[in-house]
């Protein structure tokens, strides 16, 4: 094969001769030969390259390996290869959609920002929102596109509570019970030392495990007890 046709990769780019087929590389590529000054390569596509890139680099963003198991003990030659990655900034589409719940939290980083979400009640992410703290005018540029769902599950900050209150004002709003569990840990501590305070981190305990509305009544009685 000479002259050009499907897959062709054109001339040679050292001398400009025409490339004929010359077998497959291990990796199954097509290489070619050029007719004029020998030379040997592989056509490639810069897309399907920074594809097959990107899925290395989500491979081990994403899994357990290092680096230099990813890259066959190559970590900086990973590193350089894949660099550009860091910049691709996920987009979500907001479809309208209406749910029944959604979740609303911020996460903290270690430089300083906060990334809020927003999450369905599968678990996938519908939402974000880059922000300094989650302040009200934050939570209110995560939730503007989003339709008002039946319920919102919060830790209950002023910030979002007074978003909700201006946009979603039909929205019930359930505090988050692991929220209320951390929030109790502070002040019993994980090893509470008085009766009362090892009363109390039960109970806090045994809150998430409360799943139909008999077992929240016999929630609730316990903790009027302890009262």
């Amino acid at each position: 094969m000479t002259g050009a046709g499907v897959g062709h990769p054109g001339r040679c780019s050292v001398c400009g001769s025409l490339l004929k087929r010359n077998g497959v590389t291990s990796a199954g590529a097509v290489r070619w030969r050029c007719t004029g000054c020998g030379g040997s390569s592989v056509k490639r596509r810069a897309d399907l390259v920074r594809a097959g890139q990107f899925r290395e680099f989500l491979s081990w963003l994403l899994g357990n390996n290092s680096q230099c198991e990813v890259s066959a003990g190559r970590a900086r030659s990973f590193r350089d290869k894949h660099s550009w990655c860091w910049n691709v900034e996920p987009e979500i589409i907001v479809t309208g959609e209406q749910y029944d719940e959604i979740q609303l939290d911020g996460t903290y980083l270690a430089d300083g920002w906060c990334l809020l979400a927003a999450i369905n009640g599968a678990g996938d992410i519908v939402n974000w929102q880059w922000c300094d703290r989650e302040s009200t005018a934050a939570y209110k540029a995560l939730i503007s596109s989003i339709p008002p769902p039946l319920v919102v599950v919060c830790d209950g900050g002023q910030g979002l509570a007074a978003a909700l209150k201006e946009l979603w004002p039909q929205t019930k709003v359930q505090r988050c019970l692991v929220h209320v569990q951390r929030n109790i840990r502070t002040y019993t501590t994980r090893n509470p030392r008085s009766e009362a305070g090892k009363a109390m981190y039960r109970l806090a305990l045994d809150l998430t495990k409360v799943k139909t509305a008999e077992q929240a009544v016999k929630w609730l009685q316990a903790l009027e007890a302890w009262h």
